[in-house]
């Protein structure tokens, strides 16, 4: 999840958006009492670091550490990944979102308490489809969105809703519980109760109720689950690889977010020849702490082959220093291929781009769709992957 204040050009550094926020009321000065900011020297040398271990975020994140595995995870291979974006517009107007938790108190608000304006909402999702070394394609989907008319619209252009009806779908990961990516589970429920879930163990309680059929819409924005989930739940631990099938495996890193919320399950995919994939919804642990996760723990760990998904650096699209320093440090890993959207940040997906960092272009696809977000109708140039448009990696 990214949230900008309204109006202004943003802030210059991690430390100005913090007091800004507290400034203008949007949080409060404990809210990041499990965090700190990076300074520059900091973040450099965490750079310089990685090789032995040390892991940090990407700026906007907190700063994240893991100890070296035991033995060295071996999860299989794959022939390809291909990841469709369903949708990555959570919402249509920053402005609109951060006027409302605001007036809900700000950003260390918790999530189900903010009254949210219903036609500003969207969601965000992605549909994997694996393709095994034998040729086999199965397909997953990463999270469920927020408003279920929009979500409900984007699963019917993209056939989601028969490939869930049919079970030619039968597994879903929610990243995590925020509102934008989690909010809209009856979208998928509604199709198929009993879908196998992998579910974040730190999501809140009111999150697992949702899943039992709870209504909180009594509040604006908020969500309503009439078709409770049926199939199996796995709750996701932390520092366990759960395999999902041969090549494809999920990690859960608990990490503190917006709205009282923490935790990420995060998709590393091997392809055979290639490298690994990182496939994440929003990144909130840090993208060097992902990569670097499986260089540390995976069989081949160093062989990094791409990234899909919002990787949460310049979320006000504004730059800073420190920025310029995470696009020097992922050009060490010689990634092929980054497919990034959402809360990356368009300004830093322009400059990745430009320092020679495989920026994965888009399409004007999205242009297709009933609503287009603000910032998408700024995007002119398709920097970055966007409604409607896949990947393929393999």
């Amino acid at each position: 999840m990214q949230v900008w204040p309204k109006g202004g050009s943003g802030p210059s550094s991690f430390s100005e958006w913090q007091a800004n926020l507290v400034t203008t009321g949007i949080m409060n000065s404990t809210s990041f009492k499990e965090t700190r900011p990076m300074k520059r020297r900091d973040f450099l040398k965490g750079i310089a670091a990685t090789s032995t271990g040390i892991a940090i975020s990407s700026g906007m994140g907190p700063m994240l550490s893991s100890a070296h595995a035991a033995g060295k995870e071996d999860f299989g291979e794959v022939k390809s990944v291909k990841v469709h974006c369903i949708s990555e517009t959570s919402w249509f107007d920053n402005a609109t979102l951060g006027n409302d938790i605001k007036e809900a108190g700000g950003i260390n608000t918790n999530q189900y308490d903010v009254a949210y304006t219903k036609d500003n909402l969207g969601g965000y999702a992605a549909l994997i489809e694996i393709e095994a070394l034998d040729g086999k394609k199965t397909k997953y989907l990463l999270d469920s969105g927020w408003n279920t008319e929009w979500m409900d619209y984007v699963f019917a252009k993209d056939g989601v809703d028969k490939m869930l009806k049919s079970k030619e779908i039968n597994t879903i990961f929610i990243s995590h519980d925020h509102i934008d990516h989690y909010f809209g589970i009856e979208s998928t429920l509604k199709h198929q109760p009993d879908i196998t879930m992998y579910f974040p163990g730190t999501s809140m309680k009111k999150s697992f109720e949702l899943l039992k059929g709870a209504d909180f819409s009594k509040t604006p924005g908020c969500p309503k689950n009439s078709v409770p989930h049926t199939g199996k739940l796995i709750v996701t631990e932390t520092n366990k690889l759960y395999k999902v099938q041969d090549g494809l495996a999920l990690v859960f890193f608990d990490a503190p977010a917006t709205l009282q919320c923490r935790g990420e399950n995060v998709l590393y995919a091997k392809i055979k020849d290639k490298g690994y994939i990182t496939i994440t919804g929003c990144c909130h642990p840090g993208i060097l702490t992902l990569i670097n996760h499986a260089k540390r723990n995976f069989k081949d760990g160093d062989k990094n082959y791409g990234l899909y998904g919002g990787l949460h650096i310049s979320v006000f699209e504004n730059w800073d220093p420190k920025f310029d320093d995470l696009i020097t440090g992922m050009k060490t890993y010689n990634l092929s291929k980054i497919a990034c959207h959402h809360c990356t940040g368009w300004i830093w997906a322009e400059k990745a781009l430009a320092a020679g960092l495989p920026i994965v272009k888009g399409t004007d696809n999205y242009k297709s769709y009933s609503k287009v977000g603000t910032l998408a109708k700024a995007n002119t140039s398709k920097l970055y992957i966007g409604n409607g448009d896949s990947v393929l990696f393999g």
